[in-house]
């Protein structure tokens, strides 16, 4: 008589498996947006998956969807590559339009664009102010504006630029694909 058993390899795959799968429903039970919580989570969350890239291509809008109050992404010419961003954390620093409606500032350090259409990185380093305006939709807090470019991290866009250059099939472009690898590296 056989046993219906799992050898040793796939039931390892199978209970890393199902350790994600609880573990992100975890984190979203940790993580809902709900109003009673800090806005300034929200905020954190949605320009940590900017910055780790979740707005390059369009298959991931997914991803930023639940934080933003615009439904769809615009295919964008250009990223903005920074090495960080910071929240004001001070509430009397924000402009607190009422109880379920606030303006927070957030500071990012930029490092310059990078445009697609010319496959070239202008390095420009400065820092860029923002007011994010967040609001509670329904019993959520969701970002209303504004509507930028990605933010995306320097180390992060090297590795999906190299990725790009790799599954480029021409090669003339898969050259100008190196050379802004190399560009962002230099930086």
């Amino acid at each position: 008589m056989m046993k219906n058993r799992v050898s040793g390899v796939p039931q390892i795959v199978l209970w890393i498996v199902v350790g994600m799968v609880v573990g992100s429903v975890t984190s979203l039970q940790a993580f809902n947006r709900h109003i009673t919580e800090d806005p300034t989570k929200t905020l954190d969350k949605y320009l940590s998956l900017d910055k780790k890239g979740a707005r390059l291509e369009t298959s991931s809008w997914q991803v930023i969807a639940p934080f933003v109050e615009w439904t769809e992404d615009v295919a964008w010419g250009q990223v903005v590559v920074i090495s960080n961003f910071h929240i004001e954390q001070d509430v009397t620093k924000w402009d607190i339009v009422n109880g379920l409606e606030a303006k927070i500032p957030v500071v990012f350090d930029v490092l310059g664009t990078m445009h697609w259409e010319s496959v070239t990185f202008v390095p420009d380093p400065h820092q860029e102010s923002y007011l994010f305006h967040i609001k509670a939709v329904y019993d959520r807090w969701q970002i209303v504006h504004p509507h930028l470019p990605p933010h995306v991290g320097r180390q992060r866009l090297m590795d999906f630029v190299r990725w790009t250059e790799l599954s480029e099939p021409e090669e003339s472009r898969k050259a100008l694909y190196a050379s802004l690898h190399q560009q962002l590296k230099a930086k």
